[in-house]
């Protein structure tokens, strides 16, 4: 009678030295990814607060270029690059970033008084009614998406559309990333781009411009949002303000326009 052979395992000895080398690998992938997950989260939440898909209804204005468009001012892309990035370099860069700078900072130290001192200058500097009422449905709108992500402030009261004031864009947008750390540099890029793109996205709508004329001009526009976000953190607070008369008197005129299809 033959016996059925049987197999033997062989074993492969481990070396201290290999269990060692496999511990240190992995604590130092570990400590890899820790270190890299603080910035690739800020990046995340950066591009989540510019995102068009934010329900905020950014793309329903256009703050005046539909009425440029309308009388000629704007009519292809090397006018609406003139145009759009004339506004960033006389308002977005000399108020709304050197604005958004201060309510970061006051965000961080819990100084309200300042938040509210900021907003209320910032809301106070839009030219017109419709530029004014662009900006407090932009930030009570962003609160309330904000209070999705369990992110919630009582200064503005229970309902921020209805405070006497209003909440601009950028005072929302800083108590956000003040409160996910977010550094204040990298937010104003955030901010700048957001606006820049919304502008672009009208000019391809209005003008009317081609997807490659639109990507041409943002592609010309970031270096000057840039330059200016950089600029803005060195602005004093005696140099804040807005100088752009025509963009004014372009908004005020869409306030009346016949026909339009951006909101007034």
């Amino acid at each position: 009678m033959s016996r059925t052979p049987t197999r033997t395992r062989m074993r492969i000895p481990i070396r201290t030295a290999d269990v060692a080398l496999a511990t240190q690998a992995r604590t130092i992938a570990a400590s890899v990814d820790n270190s890299s997950q603080l910035p690739s989260l800020q990046h995340l939440r950066l591009l989540h607060l510019a995102s068009p898909a934010l329900p905020i209804g950014g793309f329903h204005f256009s703050q005046g270029l539909e009425y440029a468009v309308d009388c000629g001012w704007v009519r292809d892309e090397t006018s609406a690059l003139d145009w759009i990035g004339g506004i960033a370099e006389s308002s977005m860069a000399t108020l709304d970033l050197p604005v958004l700078y201060r309510l970061h900072a006051a965000w961080k130290r819990n100084d309200y008084l300042d938040v509210q001192r900021w907003n209320a200058f910032l809301i106070a500097s839009r030219e017109t009614a419709e530029l004014r009422a662009e900006d407090r449905h932009l930030g009570s709108a962003l609160l309330r998406v904000l209070v999705e992500m369990q992110l919630t402030t009582e200064l503005f009261g229970a309902n921020p559309a209805k405070h006497p004031v209003g909440v601009a864009h950028a005072t929302a947008f800083a108590f956000a990333c003040a409160n996910w750390q977010l550094d204040a540099s990298a937010a104003a890029q955030t901010f700048a781009w957001a606006w820049t793109e919304n502008q672009v996205l009208a000019a391809v709508k209005l003008v009317p411009l081609g997807q490659s004329a639109g990507q041409r001009l943002l592609h010309a526009l970031i270096p000057r949002m840039a330059a200016y976000s950089a600029r803005a953190a060195d602005l004093l607070d005696a140099d804040i303000g807005v100088c752009t008369a025509l963009n004014a008197v372009a908004s005020g005129r869409h306030e009346i326009q016949y026909t339009r299809l951006f909101r007034s």
